[in-house]
């Protein structure tokens, strides 16, 4: 794993923890030698865990549409910042630069852009391992579901396999690492 993109809230949440583990999924990556790619701002958990790579002299990539720019919320001090004309263009961008996701906690965005991820993975176009970091049990609720849905079998129990979940960013970066995707 060269670059991980990691979809996070643009707030940092209510809880300490939640900025806690972007700041350790942060040391993590550094540790590593992996690079960031993520949404390009500077504000909430997206600001916390790309300073904290950029501080300690990390390689962040953002992807920002124009939109965002104007709205003045992008991070002028990235190693890279692509501005691209739309939010496809953003998803597909992040996509194209990296090896893996991970999702912090985050609100629509951050769903949004794991889950349309994980749908490419599952139809065949990337081959690449998706993770929830689940903070503070933010997740739990949703992995539930997600199984329910695989009870229910709007979901095939191999596509349910296409999302790693963990609690700690070690964890998480090992099982991406020895991931191996499962036959379309």
């Amino acid at each position: 794993m060269k670059q991980i993109c990691v979809y996070c809230g643009s707030n940092p949440g209510k809880r300490t923890d939640y900025v806690a583990a972007a700041r350790q999924l942060a040391d993590t990556m550094l540790t590593r030698g992996i690079s960031l790619v993520y949404g390009g701002a500077r504000v909430g958990m997206m600001g916390e865990l790309a300073n904290r790579i950029l501080d300690a002299g990390g390689e962040v990539c953002g992807v920002i549409p124009e939109a965002l720019v104007s709205r003045e919320v992008a991070h002028e001090g990235l190693t890279r910042l692509l501005v691209v004309k739309s939010m496809h263009e953003r998803k597909a961008a992040m996509a194209e630069l990296s090896d893996g996701f991970i999702a912090l906690p985050g609100g629509f965005g951050t769903l949004d852009e794991f889950f349309e991820i994980l749908t490419w993975a599952q139809l065949g176009f990337h081959r690449k391992p998706s993770a929830l970091l689940n903070v503070a049990g933010y997740y739990d609720r949703l992995i539930a579901f997600l199984d329910h849905a695989v009870s229910e079998t709007f979901i095939k129990e191999a596509h349910r396999q296409l999302i790693m979940c963990g609690t700690n960013p070690e964890e998480i970066i090992s099982l991406m690492e020895s991931y191996g995707a499962p036959d379309p």
